[in-house]
């Protein structure tokens, strides 16, 4: 993974000391809080409902056991002992005092983090396909990619005062582990026929108040066009951008008003003009990055098998690891999804038990994943068991990924100012709906994410099934959606019809997967039987 170089420390460091400064003059009553809030914003520091929240980047969801331990310090010194990992592949903490907030900053700058760019009107942490430098089906490793856009876009003048937050993922597989259709500016790294390696690019996803599905706009870039490719996008918007309407700031609305040919047309006429004026690209500085990421030492001639004995191991195994690139080892899952718990938080003490696994059995590597889990992505086969065993004893071995107790959800009214209702405890009911492990796994694939408000932190337009919290006459009121996906085949998940209370939703729910099981055929995910069959029969079964 990437380690910083003298001039990233530099200026994580200064960044500390500046915000230790703006800090202490709020605190000091020297600066009001609509003069702090933009700082704040820029590094990381919400005010939420009941305390500051802190949003810490993971950039493309890698960490080692260092940094983990340093999180787990950071949830027991400043926190309540927990933290939460989101659908941007960061983690939060919701219970930080603006005193300490500094000293935080100050903590995660000796581990090489950094706050920098996970809100306000910039780009956001540049996420990845969790598998990234593991997968079996990848054509080479986008972490470089990331790495390299993340440092361009840092603190990049044309980027730093962007008129809406702009959100960029990268993958190199056909399969789309990252919801890449749903991003403001996605690559997929790609092949052309000639055997030359490029990107295929995606403009104007997004989701919230007004949600679309990114136009293709490139089939194929070459690879050292990007940096002109990616200033090319962002001058288009900054040219057109309705900066007096926050509804309408965010790129996807020009690019959907503008339509993708025209847009494609602007991009295209920017980015001939910056390769005329003689735009480089830095491969000297590509080729020092990717050292970074070169694979580790994998053993060779390891058995390729698993021991399935123990029943309890076997059912994680089977659920839990992916197949991996190199002979004898896997990638394993580790769920942050118990059912009553809430998705996507870890205790401290579970961090330091997955530092641990890492240090000991993936190569002192971790990622966090877009669907708010973890993942040890290079562990020989022959340890699983081992690994199974300490994530069973401390509370993380729920065998879930991709059923239906694998739920996202945003913290909602609980925590969120922005919330209009509840999502975690709707999240926790459905789970125990759905606890028992056979009848999970009969249903198999279901994919349910909720949202307490439109922002849609959760990502309910992409739901197979979408649960979305709204305000009715002071009531809280969920509305059901029906056929979102973040897969290859990226789909808008459709409103079925009215509201539900919230044990109502629930009960909504189990109709709508127990119609999918009477008209399933075989082979057929939730998302399947839905495209076949379409909204009307599930309709008909939920609200009769």
């Amino acid at each position: 993974m990437y380690r910083y170089d003298q001039y990233d420390q530099a200026m994580v460091d200064a960044r500390v000391a500046e915000f230790r400064d703006q800090v202490s003059r709020r605190l000091a009553g020297r600066m009001t809080d609509d003069q702090f809030k933009p700082l704040r914003l820029k590094n990381g520091l919400y005010l939420q409902l009941h305390a500051y929240m802190l949003r810490v980047a993971i950039p493309y969801g890698t960490l080692n056991s260092r940094q983990m331990r340093k999180l787990a310090q950071i949830a027991r010194t400043y926190d309540r002992g927990y933290g939460h990992f989101t659908t941007r592949q960061n983690i939060q903490y919701n219970w930080i005092r603006l005193e300490d907030a500094p000293d935080i900053l100050g903590d995660l700058a000796k581990v090489e983090m950094h706050d920098i760019q996970t809100s306000g009107e910039s780009i956001r942490n540049i996420s990845a396909d969790q598998f990234a430098g593991a997968a079996a089906d990848e054509i080479m490793d986008p972490r470089p990619w990331c790495e390299l856009i993340r440092q361009m876009t840092s603190f990049m003048p044309e980027f730093s005062y962007l008129p809406r937050k702009f959100k960029i993922a990268v993958i190199a597989s056909k399969a789309d582990r990252a919801a890449l259709r749903w991003h403001d500016f996605a690559l997929r790294i790609v092949r052309n026929d000639a055997g030359e390696t490029g990107f295929e690019v995606f403009a104007g996803g997004g989701m919230g108040r007004t949600p679309f599905i990114a136009f293709r706009i490139r089939e194929f870039l070459p690879t050292n066009e990007i940096f002109a490719y990616l200033q090319a996008v962002l001058r288009v918007w900054n040219r057109h951008a309705r900066r007096d309407n926050i509804h309408k700031q965010r790129m996807k609305i020009l690019v959907h008003e503008l339509g993708e040919k025209e847009f494609a047309r602007q991009v295209e006429a920017e980015h001939a003009g910056f390769l005329a004026r003689g735009a480089n690209f830095p491969q000297a500085e590509y080729d020092r990055i990717a050292e970074f990421f070169a694979p580790p030492p994998f053993e060779q001639g390891l058995n390729d098998d698993i021991d399935l004995a123990d029943p309890e191991f076997a059912a994680w195994a089977e659920r839990q690891v992916v197949a991996h690139k190199a002979p004898g080892y896997a990638i394993a899952n580790i769920s942050l999804k118990p059912v009553g718990g809430i998705p996507g938080d870890i205790s401290a003490e579970q961090m330091d038990v997955v530092a641990d696994l890492a240090e000991r059995y993936s190569f002192d590597e971790l990622r966090a994943t877009h669907s708010q889990n973890l993942v040890l992505p290079h562990v020989r086969k022959a340890d699983l068991p081992a690994i199974w065993r300490a994530l069973r004893d401390c509370g993380l071995a729920d065998a879930n990924l991709d059923l239906a107790t694998d739920l996202i959800a945003c913290p909602g009214l609980d925590y969120c100012s922005l919330a209009n209702a509840r999502s975690i405890p709707v999240a926790q009911k459905i789970a125990a709906r759905f606890a028992d492990a056979e009848r999970q796994a009969r249903i198999g694939e279901l994919k349910i994410k909720i949202s307490g408000c439109i922002n849609a932190c959760g990502h309910h337009h992409a739901g197979n099934i979408g649960i979305l919290g709204v305000d009715r006459k002071g009531i809280e009121n969920y509305q059901l959606l029906l056929g979102g996906s973040g897969d290859a085949e990226t789909s808008q998940a459709r409103i079925a019809g009215p509201g539900f209370d919230e044990d109502g939703i629930v009960d909504a729910v189990e109709k709508a997967t127990e119609l999918y099981l009477r008209q399933r055929e075989d082979g057929e995910r939730f998302i399947d039987t839905y495209r076949r069959i379409g909204m009307e029969p599930f309709k008909e079964a939920i609200y009769g």
